[in-house]
């Protein structure tokens, strides 16, 4: 039986790359998405008995019920969670209101929570992995990006608290990308290819801003039950970005 792999917001963005990535190594994947344009790309894209689709809203609780229980149904385990899904709502925090703050929280920080919580008991039978999505935010910021910034940062102190509590069956890691060029793999209506300068390249020590196979790879790598002493732990996939000192 394949390991079967839920990721989160996985039909655009990184968790397209995340997901068609999976399939390659060999995983089915449980994609669950909120966009039913980016689901219809996908599966047009991507069509594999190994990829199944359900349209769910993770800050809703029975939304993750029902689509960990259909997963579950239909592929026999659930091996991992990438809870990758996440949207901002960057505006001074004078005009942000109660309401996008608390849909921004549900999505990026709730959500996780529900989809850990709703996927532990199949994750405790397997010796499975969770793999959260942070990000660089979490530790350095631009302006107006308050609630944003303050999920990723809920999202590296959840990870390290839930390694804890589900040691040793289930390992928890997360991973901080910092500048990842998406602008390709999202959905028709909004992508819109960047084309990177040299400046924005040699920003970053290692010479490029980076790509979806980046983090897609670092998973990889953090599902691999060799690695099972690794967890708890926070990896900042930025090309070294957040270790250069700027000065104007």
């Amino acid at each position: 039986m394949k390991k079967n792999i839920i990721v989160t917001g996985g039909a655009q963005g990184i968790g397209k790359i995340v997901s068609t990535t999976l399939i390659k190594e060999g995983y089915t994947v449980s994609v669950l998405e909120i966009d039913q344009e980016a689901i219809d790309e996908l599966r047009e894209e991507h069509s594999s008995d190994d990829m199944a689709f359900y349209q769910c809203n993770i800050s809703k609780e029975n939304d993750v019920k029902t689509a960990l229980s259909k997963s579950m149904e239909q592929f026999g385990n659930i091996s991992g969670l990438i809870n990758n899904a996440a949207i901002n709502n960057n505006k001074p925090v004078t005009e942000l209101t109660l309401d996008e703050w608390n849909q921004v929280i549900g999505v990026n920080l709730t959500g996780s929570f529900l989809c850990a919580k709703y996927a532990t008991p199949f994750l405790q039978k397997t010796n499975g992995s969770i793999i959260n999505l942070c990000s660089t935010r979490a530790f350095q910021s631009e302006a107006d990006t308050e609630a944003y910034s303050a999920s990723k940062g809920g999202i590296f102190a959840f990870t390290h608290a839930l390694a804890v509590s589900l040691g040793p069956e289930v390992r928890v890691n997360c991973i901080s990308p910092g500048w990842i060029d998406v602008s390709g793999v999202k959905k028709k209506s909004k992508a819109q290819q960047y084309k990177p300068t040299d400046e924005d390249h040699m920003q970053h020590p290692a010479g490029r801003i980076g790509k979806a196979n980046d983090i897609a790879r670092m998973i990889l790598f953090l599902l691999n039950p060799e690695n099972s002493f690794i967890t708890g732990q926070n990896f900042v996939i930025d090309g070294g970005m957040t270790r250069k000192m700027i000065y104007v």
